[in-house]
């Protein structure tokens, strides 16, 4: 008999039977969140905001329809992915699986709905991108060290603070000496 596995374990780990997989595309409307737990596993907290568009045939206008807030949990490498690379603001697509959590506050039953993420990436339809391929360093997720010998030409993995000191400054458009 196998024991129980961990909530916290990354849901690309534990794929069981019966789990809901979805994929949102929306906006991350908070900040990254990245700490360590107690285990020494990193995890990286954000929410997101879908909002349904539909073109209303009436009106020949596209109107509003439902939103849809999630919080979206990544572990191990993508979090250190996610920390790195999101902001508040920035178009995002999340896959991953799709649960409800149940809590108390002053005596009142509250859910909120989750997502523990298997991939996060930036929505390409309505934001460009420059991917920056990152060796993984010694750790748990890390390959072994004659692997990592197998690829000198990636970069070693950088801190969010050194890859957003490598950003080229962006200058205002119409700013200039004429």
């Amino acid at each position: 008999m196998q024991p129980a596995m961990d909530r916290r374990e990354p849901a690309k780990v534990r794929q069981q039977m019966n789990e809901t997989t979805v994929t949102i595309i929306g906006n991350v409307i908070t900040n990254v969140t990245a700490r360590r737990t107690a285990e020494g596993a990193r995890v990286a907290n954000f929410r997101i905001a879908s909002n349904e568009r539909r073109f209303d045939k009436a009106t020949g206008d596209w109107v509003d329809g439902d939103r849809l807030f999630v919080t979206v949990t990544c572990w191990r490498k993508l979090a250190n992915g996610v920390a790195a690379s999101l902001s508040k603001g920035d178009p995002v697509v999340v896959t991953g699986r799709l649960y409800t959590r149940g809590y108390e506050v002053e005596g009142q039953k509250r859910s909120v709905t989750e997502v523990d993420a298997i991939a996060v990436g930036p929505d390409l339809s309505r934001c460009s991108a420059e991917l920056v391929r990152v060796r993984r360093v010694a750790s748990e997720d890390a390959p072994m060290a004659s692997e990592a010998a197998e690829s000198p030409s990636v970069p070693a993995q950088a801190t969010p603070a050194e890859l957003e000191q490598e950003r080229p400054a962006l200058a205002a458009v119409g700013s200039g000496s004429s």
